[in-house]
């Protein structure tokens, strides 16, 4: 095997594992319901945060809760992995 491409090969590798690191240190943040529900994901679309208002607990309303949380979550992994892909892609 070509050394130089052995070369290039670790070179990607290293880089591959830089970003990956610098993954786990970018945050990506959702909300909704007006700021009801508040998500926060690293690149590694690990959850770091979730915060829900008092407000919204206090309405009583289960199943609009449920849907809040879940629009954020979406929404914030939707974001996550836009970020990946645009993070990777210089690579």
């Amino acid at each position: 095997m070509d050394k130089s491409i052995l070369r290039q090969a670790q070179q990607l590798q290293a880089k591959l594992a830089k970003a990956q690191e610098e993954l786990g240190s970018i945050t990506v943040e959702a909300t909704s319901g007006g700021g009801a529900v508040k998500v926060v994901i690293d690149g590694h679309q690990k959850v770091r945060s979730v915060e829900i208002s008092p407000e919204a607990v206090e309405a009583g309303d289960v199943e609009l809760l449920q849907d809040l949380v879940m629009a954020a979550f979406n929404e914030a992994i939707t974001k996550s992995q836009e970020l990946v892909n645009k993070h990777l892609s210089s690579l």
